[in-house]
């Protein structure tokens, strides 16, 4: 049994707590706020709540696997509800295709919507990525890899010169599926031009699986890792600064916090690795993606019809979501902003034909900044600049004896699948009591 401690409260600290106390290990989880979650927590204003970071997330498998492999399976838990549609899009020339997950014909018949022809296009495209998801899948997101012994048919991809804004010009001449296949990136705050073409997978990834959500909202699943760390008696210790690594002959030994040491032999940084001395030079040549702009609503009276998630198109990129927790006769939106924002999110909806500027009777605002001071850190990990960003983050190893990495800044990605696949790597690579 070793003393393991995770540096970090969201959902890849939870995840590789209860996953390797589950595996026999003295569990330690330190996190800096006054409660757990992340940007798994919820917002709340005036009897409305709304989901603080993702809303939905792909590959429910992730989910499924970390539940049954820390204990009950996630059914006993939480209710996975798979939505009708992963998003809408809407263009500047007011045109519009809502793209469904989990089949093949249903995407072919809505982008034929947008003109004929153009369903074959798309599917094709994303069937262009089959392969890359299976070295993906296997060698890179589900075992634990080497930087300087990646399997061949790895390395040729991680290695790979190609772009996804070149790999997209080349293949869409309209411009509409350009931008839908380049969107979950420019959401997360990347220019096209240095996001590696092989990054593509997510549309693939999308029509085969799906989109699903929590009833309840995502910090219902907060929630539920919350009470299963407690059943695997993970010691968890909240409004606990940890300010660095403590090594000993260049092997940790420690976690230095402003409470005092905390003795350790594996430890597990689920935060950006810049928060801790001993780990920032290893990562100094990276940068984080910058969080969107925030504004979640509270809205009375009939709303315009939306899906679970509707990107308007433009600058500003716009991103409304759906399904916050309201009152009776009220709704809760949250809409995200990328780009020139010149203008009142609110305003700039109304240009899209989506006025509720009357309607608002709660109002919650986030920054950029807010953001990053309330999480301790980007929640979208590490910006993508160029092919050799994916050696230069950390994880699951680290350079550092017994130190592993998991959360947003050690994957290829943000969001739950990357982040939940992170700690699985961490729990591999760590192994059994």
């Amino acid at each position: 049994m070793a003393r393991v401690v995770v540096v970090g409260g969201g959902f890849g600290g939870l995840a590789s707590a209860a996953r390797l106390a589950k595996l026999g290990h003295a569990v330690t989880l330190l996190e800096r706020s006054a409660s757990l979650g992340g940007a798994l927590v919820e917002e709340s204003e005036d009897g409305f709540a709304w989901d603080a970071g993702p809303t939905y997330t792909l590959l429910p498998a992730v989910v499924r696997d970390l539940f049954r492999k820390s204990g009950r399976p996630v059914e006993r838990e939480l209710e996975l509800v798979q939505l009708d549609l992963v998003r809408e899009h809407r263009f500047e020339d007011g045109t519009a295709v809502a793209v469904p997950g989990g089949s093949r014909a249903a995407q072919i018949a809505a982008f034929d919507g947008l003109a004929p022809g153009l369903g074959r296009r798309w599917v094709d495209h994303v069937a262009s990525y089959a392969d890359d998801w299976e070295v993906l899948r296997r060698d890179y997101l589900e075992h634990p890899w080497q930087p300087d012994a990646l399997p061949r048919e790895l390395a040729a991809r991680l290695d790979s010169r190609e772009v996804l804004h070149k790999r997209l010009r080349r293949t869409f001449k309209d411009e509409r599926l350009r931008l839908v296949a380049g969107h979950p990136f420019v959401a997360e705050g990347h220019d096209l031009r240095n996001v590696p073409a092989w990054l593509g997978v997510t549309a693939y990834v999308e029509q085969r699986f799906g989109a699903w959500t929590v009833t309840g909202g995502m910090a219902a699943l907060g929630a539920a890792l919350e009470q299963r760390l407690a059943t695997r008696k993970v010691d968890v210790r909240t409004s606990t600064e940890v300010t660095d690594l403590v090594l000993r002959e260049g092997r940790v030994v420690a976690v230095a916090t402003d409470a005092g040491e905390v003795d350790a032999e594996v430890v597990v940084c689920a935060v950006d690795p810049r928060r801790l001395p001993a780990l920032a030079g290893f990562v100094q040549r990276t940068m984080p993606a910058i969080p969107p702009v925030v504004v979640h609503l509270g809205l009375e009276g009939e709303v315009p019809a939306l899906p679970h998630e509707t990107v308007l198109h433009g600058d500003p990129m716009l991103v409304v979501r759906t399904g916050g927790r309201a009152p009776d006769g009220h709704t809760g939106w949250t809409v995200h902003g990328r780009g020139r924002l010149a203008e009142d999110v609110l305003r700039a909806l109304a240009r899209h034909g989506i006025d509720v500027r009357h309607q608002v009777v709660a109002r919650v605002d986030r920054s950029p900044r807010d953001l990053v001071e309330r999480w301790g850190g980007s929640p979208l990990g590490v910006l993508w600049q160029g092919r050799g960003t994916v050696r230069q983050r950390l994880g699951p190893a680290t350079p550092v004896p017994g130190v592993f990495a998991a959360g947003a800044h050690a994957t290829p990605g943000a969001g739950l699948p990357f982040v939940g696949l992170s700690a699985s790597l961490v729990a591999q690579a760590v192994g059994p009591a």
